[in-house]
């Protein structure tokens, strides 16, 4: 080993240029005017995304407000549902949770989401000929785009104590016909998603 090795600390360098004077410039950020956009915007009709990604190399924006609130407002248009013994409605999402994005690759959008759902419901039952209030949560677990064939649901009722084992049951399976409609309301906000 050199006396100079010695001093610098290191005897192997990979890559590393000798002086900063042989390194390129950093480059300095330029804010773009109304004319750079007019420009873009007339020269290069076929990217997608922003006007500093000419290229369409990769960029990724979040859409998770529009989402969340978009998935709320379908949900609860669902309305009615009428069993045999009773009726229920979505009444509230008091969760949903989750991520939705719109990312553009080589000049490509795709889009995804990945949301985990809770529904309040609220119906009225026949139980032994005695009309009853029945309150329940609906927990949709983690589900994404392009798999909403797979949708599952676990249904939690509020006040069972006045309820027999049999009502329950009953219950329990009237309130997972939710599925289909929860399921078409996905549906419609995932092409609504695939649009944007």
């Amino acid at each position: 080993m050199t006396e100079e090795e010695k001093k610098e600390g290191a005897s192997y360098r990979y890559w590393v240029r000798e002086t900063k004077a042989d390194a390129a410039p950093l480059p300095l950020p330029k804010k773009l005017s109304p004319n750079d956009v007019v420009l873009n915007n007339t020269n290069n009709n076929n990217t997608l995304g922003s006007v500093w990604n000419r290229a369409g190399t990769w960029e990724e924006k979040s859409l998770n407000k529009w989402a969340t609130d978009r998935i709320k407002e379908l949900l609860v248009t669902v309305g009615s549902l009428e069993f045999s013994a009773g009726k229920a409605e979505i009444s509230e999402v008091s969760k949903c949770s989750g991520d939705a994005f719109l990312v553009t690759v080589r000049n490509k959008k795709r889009v995804g989401y990945t949301y985990e759902l809770t529904l309040k419901i609220k119906g009225e039952w026949t139980v032994k000929e005695e009309k009853k209030t029945v309150k329940a949560d609906i927990d949709i677990p983690e589900f994404s785009i392009g798999e909403l064939d797979d949708l599952q649901m676990e249904v939690r009722l509020s006040d069972e104590k006045d309820l027999l084992q049999e009502d329950k049951l009953q219950i329990n399976q009237d309130l997972k016909l939710f599925l289909q409609s929860v399921r078409e309301k996905l549906l419609q906000f995932e092409q609504e998603l695939k649009d944007r």
